[in-house]
């Protein structure tokens, strides 16, 4: 029978860090800040739908108008949206700060597979509510 060998690790390459990986940093960071902001606007224009919907209607002399609680559904999301945003402003800063302070250190910090998964599902949430919220409208 053979024994199993001992599992070598992998040798550290640390490599200097030039001026394009604070770059690249610095637009990482960008990024992050972009979409906090497109989600805080997006939540603001969620939040303020269903006015823009009523007035549609009431323009239209319709004499059904959304009820409270459509109202309710759609301020509810657009306030979750925003605190996306600034979930997403506050992740984006201390990734950077982390990204840098590794870079100077000439090691690397890859995006871990959970935080990943996190943004992902919460985009998928969201997608999900709003669908629910436009065919409610319909």
């Amino acid at each position: 029978m053979a024994q199993n060998a001992p599992v070598k690790e992998q040798p550290v390459v640390r490599v200097p860090p030039t001026a394009r990986d604070f770059l690249a940093n610095e637009r990482t960071f960008l990024a992050y800040m972009r979409t906090a902001l497109a989600f805080l606007g997006f939540g603001f224009v969620v939040a303020r739908f269903s006015l823009f919907s009523r007035e549609l209607l009431i323009g239209e002399h319709v004499t059904t108008v959304p009820t409270p609680q459509d109202t309710h559904i759609s301020v509810g999301l657009g306030v979750l949206m925003a605190l996306a945003g600034v979930l997403i402003a506050a992740y984006g800063t201390k990734r950077y700060v982390d990204q840098d302070a590794s870079l100077r250190r000439s090691e690397l910090i890859a995006l871990s597979a959970r935080a990943a998964m996190l943004m992902a599902g919460a985009v998928i949430v969201f997608g999900a509510f709003i669908a629910v919220a436009l065919f409610r409208i319909r």
